[in-house]
């Protein structure tokens, strides 16, 4: 037990505890509309085309796999190879590394699991997951909610298709306050405040992006 609760181990545990309430807080946000993958998709930043960014994005497979999946991913190398590395260290010298340099030697290992993995899990994910474009392209298009019922306050989940027809999803409410958006219900973008976009209903039924 001294593995986990020596303080050299201190940054996988936390690590190991951050995975933890990470799929707490998903699952909550499950149950009430809301999606912190979502948040942490749109808090992330747009690269340019071929920049420097856009090429360390795209190495770590981001744009084909959700933020949130890569930074378990992430947390999982790091933990998983951190324990390994003190067990080698305790056998080898008799005692852990620090933890300022055990826990810099484990960040390769977390960004080798995060490219290798989440090439896996790119090729797993259905192919209508959401991806890096801007999120204003997407004003103006036609939205259809999934889950939940939206009202001002209360965000319900929604599919819309970009430009190149691939289908994103995100997070509603209605533009006006007496609003309700129930399953089904074929929205307008019109704005997007934070995380959330808002809609109204689709003025004209027939025109929607299929």
């Amino acid at each position: 037990m001294s593995l986990f609760t020596t303080p050299e181990n201190l940054p996988f545990g936390i690590a190991f505890a951050l995975i933890v309430g990470i799929a707490l807080l998903e699952g909550l946000g499950m149950m009430i509309s809301l999606s912190p993958s979502n948040w942490l998709d749109d808090w992330l930043p747009e690269a340019g085309h071929d920049s420097a960014l856009d090429r360390v994005l795209g190495w770590l497979h981001l744009g084909r796999v959700p933020a949130l999946v890569l930074l378990l991913l992430f947390l999982m190398g790091y933990a998983l190879f951190g324990y390994s590395l003190q067990m080698v260290s305790r056998g080898l010298i008799g005692h852990y590394l620090p933890a300022w340099l055990a826990g810099l030697v484990a960040v390769p290992a977390g960004l080798t699991t995060v490219r290798g993995l989440g090439a896996l899990v790119a090729h797993i994910i259905p192919r209508d997951e959401s991806t890096a474009v801007s999120a204003q392209t997407l004003l103006g298009r036609v939205a259809t909610v999934y889950a939940g019922a939206a009202r001002q306050g209360l965000a319900a989940q929604a599919r819309v298709r970009d430009e190149y027809g691939r289908v994103h999803h995100l997070l509603v409410e209605p533009d006006l306050a007496d609003e309700v958006f129930e399953e089904g219900s074929e929205l307008l973008l019109v704005r997007k405040t934070g995380a959330i976009y808002r809609a109204i209903r689709n003025p004209h039924p027939g025109l929607v992006e299929r």
